[in-house]
């Protein structure tokens, strides 16, 4: 089952002599020229403009978020807390909520990584990326609603473990949050230093030390709360700059503009012969997809493809679940949305990879754009797809949607480590009666402190050799043996401590070896970055890393099992008083149990038809007839235009009193005696 060919014989996609009998007839070098996309040494963009994106990002934002924190003081009457800065004050809701998941779950990888499957598998490899990280989001709302009736004082998802299981517990999950932090912040460094080093010639090593300060900048002044603001506008641009794509690709491009010529062109591509190593050297990619069936680009039916999808589930289970960011958005969301919040934010994000994929992964395809493999593993194909297509113009819009990703995510894992730190560290360890203040004035410190580590940490990997692709598949076999028994601390009452924190160290080790042993196994004993970075043996590694715990921890629990009643996890508690909270009729003990409900069973079912029901209905297709792929270009761009405009409206619109109250305080306008402001920045949703 790990080995591609026999992999592919089980599907009946091996295409092995077609790939031979090409090679024998001719070459790629005569068969077409690459496009290209920049001239040699010289870049794109200038050195100048490297500079100005990394640091003067950074610089605005600061700026803005500390403009909000003003207004939101002296119009508002918010005062920053600890519980503030770290928590938003528990009360965001759905349209925010959606929109920060969005935000959070849009890495560098989301906007490269994408489209390198795309160029490499065809259309099943943006299906797999956005329908592989699409599931978590949806199901973890079950845990969002679940904290929320369970624990509702809690600022990790680390405190939940220490209140059942204890010191050893907290201790040992607490170091897989901190690697999972850890993990996704040098992902986002070593996708976009990669392309600023491309488009502008900056260092890749400066790039990554400099990316992190911009970040730290605006975390370091607003915290969470204007943390949120902030994703919501990367998040609006983001959407924006993807929906210009998809329809310039499919619809108003000069050299493609149209499903069917994109469609004819993949098919030339593929009836070329295969390049040799040398070529692809040159950027040559054409000839028959290996493991897809009839050689296309153009078919769900693929093995690589179906390998990443599993891979890709099973790391982001692990990203999720193991990441603090993702426990915070569900703690500041109020608990009626918290849910719905997460469901559409699911449901949005799917957009972005399917869609950006579809668009400038296949692009890059169509035009013959010359890439190497390590070019586009680096995370070069959307900057080099769209360059090809606009010119210097696709190049910054491709920079600015990056930095958006960049920002986004990395001030939410500076909130993160800081929250761990500063609550499972600081508070619970050091000083348990530590005041307000300190607790703020250290999150300062570790958000400052974290921005040196992430550009270590990549500027490390980067020398190693390892890029973005590689980590990505990677991540899983570290880290996704925590994902089944964090899960069963908050949902499962009988689950045994000393069983989950043997599993999570033990399925890791596991993982370690296995995927080394399938690696030597396959290669001839042949051990490098480069083998291990086959699929076949980070698929061994990342499976037996989720099961090899859940069976464990399952196991054991039934055996000696607890019986918990979570009352210790309403205990945890608070530095300062959560400010004043005036509950909606949706967040009484029942409907919050409506609420779980609905989630459980929308959840799963809408995970069901994404993962398994829509693939399966490719399947009598085989490789897509033109009307086919036309409809799937169509679905690609209606849902990318709904998301685009749900995400950009809903929370404005939810908001609009709010918003309004703060302007005319601005103005001077009186408010009504009976209309107390709230946040406009915690409770912009």
């Amino acid at each position: 089952f790990l080995s591609q060919p026999s992999l592919a014989r089980v599907v009946g996609l091996s295409n092995r002599p077609h790939l031979e009998n090409s090679l024998a007839m001719s070459t790629a070098t005569a068969s077409y020229t690459p496009v290209p996309w920049k001239d040699g040494e010289t870049t794109v963009l200038p050195l100048g403009a490297g500079y100005g994106i990394v640091l003067g990002f950074g610089v605005f934002f600061s700026l803005f978020t500390t403009l909000l924190v003003y207004l939101d003081s002296k119009y508002a009457g918010t005062t920053m807390t600890s519980e503030q800065f770290n928590t938003a004050g528990r009360s965001v809701k759905t349209g925010l909520t959606a929109s920060v998941i969005v935000s959070q779950w849009t890495w560098a990888a989301t906007l490269l990584q994408s489209s390198n499957v795309a160029w490499a598998y065809g259309i099943s490899g943006p299906f797999w990326y956005a329908a592989g990280a699409t599931v978590q989001v949806l199901l973890f709302g079950i845990l969002a609603i679940e904290i929320k009736m369970k624990a509702p004082t809690a600022h990790t998802f680390l405190e939940l473990v220490n209140a059942r299981w204890g010191t050893r517990a907290h201790i040992v999950f607490m170091i897989y949050g901190f690697i999972t932090n850890m993990i996704v912040s040098a992902m986002l460094l070593l996708g976009g230093a990669a392309v600023i080093n491309a488009l502008t010639g900056m260092q890749t090593e400066l790039a990554s030390f400099l990316i992190p300060w911009g970040v730290v900048m605006y975390t370091f002044a607003g915290g969470l709360k204007a943390t949120f603001l902030a994703c919501y506008m990367n998040t609006a641009v983001i959407m924006g700059v993807l929906v210009y794509f998809v329809f310039l690709v499919y619809a108003s491009s000069p050299l493609l503009g149209d499903s069917g010529v994109v469609y004819d062109k993949l098919a030339e591509m593929v009836s070329y012969p295969s390049p040799t190593d040398a070529e692809k050297a040159l950027g040559y990619h054409c000839g028959p997809v290996s493991g897809n069936r009839g050689g296309s680009f153009l078919t769900m039916l693929s093995s690589d493809g179906l390998m990443f999808g599993i891979i890709n589930l099973i790391g982001n289970f692990g990203t999720v679940f193991m990441d603090q960011s993702y426990w915070q958005s569900a703690i500041a969301a109020k608990p009626s949305s918290s849910h719905k919040g997460y469901m559409l934010g699911g449901l949005v994000w799917f957009s972005i990879p399917f869609t950006l994929a579809t668009s400038l992964g296949l692009a890059a395809n169509a035009l013959g754009v010359k890439l190497t493999p390590s070019e586009a593993g680096q995370g070069l194909v959307p900057p080099a797809a769209a360059i090809a297509l606009i010119g210097v113009p696709g190049a910054v819009l491709v920079v600015v949607m990056l930095f958006m990703a960049i920002v986004s995510t990395g001030s939410a894992e500076c909130i993160a480590v800081s929250s761990i730190v500063v609550y499972d560290i600081y508070f619970t360890y050091i000083n348990p009666k530590a005041t307000g203040q300190q607790i703020l004035f250290y999150s300062r410190v570790v958000i400052a402190f974290f921005g040196v580590v992430m550009g270590s940490l990549a500027c490390i990997l980067y020398a190693f050799g390892i890029s973005l692709g590689w980590v990505y598949l990677f991540m899983g076999i570290v880290i996704g043996s925590g994902v089944i028994p964090v899960a069963l601390c908050l949902g499962w009452r009988k689950t045994n401590g000393t069983a989950a924190t043997f599993s999570v160290v033990t399925g890791s080790i596991l993982a370690l070896i296995t995927w080394l042993v399938t690696c030597s196994s396959l290669n001839n004993g042949n051990i490098s970055v480069n083998t291990l970075g086959q699929n076949e043996p980070m698929l061994a590694g990342n499976v037996v890393a989720l099961l090899s715990s859940g069976v464990i921890t399952v196991v054991w629990s039934l055996i000696f099992p607890e019986n918990y009643d979570f009352e210790s996890m309403k205990r945890i508690p608070t530095v300062e008083q959560i400010d004043e909270y005036v509950h909606d009729e949706d967040e009484t003990p029942e409907k919050l149990m409506e609420a779980k409900a609905w989630i459980t069973s929308w959840g799963w079912v809408v995970s069901i038809i994404i993962m398994i029901l829509w693939p399966v209905a490719c399947i009598p297709w085989g490789v897509f007839p033109k009307a086919i792929f036309a409809l799937w270009t169509s679905i690609a761009m209606v849902w990318g235009l709904l998301a685009a405009t749900v995400i950009i409206i809903l929370p404005v619109a939810e908001s609009w009193g709010d918003i309004m109250a703060v302007v005319n305080g601005m103005a001077g306008i009186p408010q009504e005696a009976k209309y107390k402001p709230q946040s406009v920045i915690a409770r912009f949703a």
